[in-house]
């Protein structure tokens, strides 16, 4: 049985795959100019599968790199303001809704650009600022949300309350907020920290409620601009130079979809979902086996044959192994691939406990998963 390794990989940290290294970018705030999808698509025509991947934590990543093109996509991501400092958090993510100049954009600059301490790999901040909270069910340790009385608030994921700040003081806050989970113990994820007992201390403490969450996210027009989403977060080469011709900005999201603002209508484009009703957007599938080395089974034909048995507003999470990368959280319906065969998991991630072991993905039915 493989090793299932714990850390995410990033630009200057690439993980080796079965397929080659995997490369994984994160844009300052989540944005990219027409300039820099240019140069993610010919990237990805001249080094990878001519495929990019759009992640889970709103970041967007090539596969298949040969070693020794590596220090040449470094180069060539540097000069296109890609690569970030060296101490900047790479697990940021922002609302894709933000406008330039209010506290989303100037929140994640600020955070991006703090000495931060070492933390566990996955640990992860999301600055969720906007009248109502978008990013509530992606996964992240600390929150930066907009209050009930409009103001901004601290919030450890986790945690019912948040601790009002002010702009000034907020990345600070968070600081000390890290600080006590590292002193307290903490070498994982926030949620699970404060669950085993750890109480945040009287000046981290929260006392004032989030504004309400906003419904999930669907893909096609919305009040700030269009959503495109993409069959496993997967976007062609062509695909991203046609959008980036479209809109002077792309915006990344965690859920596997990019943010045109003050776009109305999109022409049909290949691989871009724009129809709310497809289950396409609520199915997710790592890249499974052969292409990752730590997968036990194939994925994504799997997901795909039970997609149309899929129920309306349910989340279907086919996993090659226990990491759960596609989806870190829970979904309604989990299948885990194990040496022995899928686990079905249901309302958890891929490492909970499962109701069923040792499905056969070839003989599964939909009303084994579904029903």
């Amino acid at each position: 049985m493989s090793a299932v390794r714990g850390w995410c990989p990033s630009a200057r940290r690439p993980m080796p795959a079965a397929d080659g290294f995997l490369v994984r970018v994160h844009p300052p705030a989540g944005r990219l100019s027409t300039e820099q999808a240019h140069a993610l698509a010919d990237l990805a025509r001249e080094f990878s599968h001519g495929v990019l991947t759009l992640t889970s934590r709103a970041n967007i990543q090539l596969r298949g790199i040969r070693a020794e093109d590596h220090t040449t996509i470094l180069t060539r991501l540097g000069a296109s303001g890609l690569l970030g400092g060296e101490s900047a958090p790479e697990n940021v993510i922002i609302t894709p809704f933000g406008r330039p100049g209010d506290e989303s954009f100037e929140l994640a600059t600020e955070l991006a650009g703090a000495k931060i301490p070492a933390l566990p790999g996955k640990f992860g901040f999301a600055v969720d600022t906007g009248p109502a909270p978008v990013l509530n069910a992606d996964s992240a340790d600390i929150r930066l949300e907009r209050a009930v009385d409009g103001g901004l608030l601290l919030r450890a994921d986790g945690a019912a309350l948040g601790l009002p700040v002010r702009e000034g003081d907020t990345v600070a806050r968070a600081i000390m907020l890290i600080n006590w989970f590292l002193a307290s113990g903490g070498t994982g994820r926030m949620r699970a920290h404060l669950a085993a007992g750890h109480s945040l201390p009287p000046e981290l403490a929260g006392t004032v409620l989030s504004a309400t969450a906003a419904p999930p996210q669907q893909p096609g027009p919305c009040p700030a601009g269009f959503l495109a989403a993409f069959a496993f977060g997967d976007v062609s080469a062509d695909t991203l130079d046609s959008l980036a011709r479209l809109a002077p900005e792309i915006r990344l999201t965690p859920w596997r979809m990019l943010f045109l603002p003050d776009l109305r209508t999109l022409a049909p484009l290949p691989g871009i979902i724009i129809d709310p009703a497809s289950p396409m957007p609520r199915l997710f599938a790592c890249t499974g086996a052969p292409g990752c080395g730590e997968a036990f089974a194939e994925t994504r034909a799997l997901a795909a044959r039970l997609a149309a048995h899929l129920p309306p507003g349910r989340r279907l999470h086919v996993s090659g192994c226990t990491k759960g990368c596609a989806h870190p959280a829970a979904a309604d319906f989990t299948l885990t691939a194990r040496p022995e065969g899928f686990a079905l998991i249901r309302n958890g991630n891929a490492a909970a406990v499962p109701v069923s072991t040792g499905l056969d993905a070839a003989r599964l039915r939909p009303e084994q998963v579904f029903g």
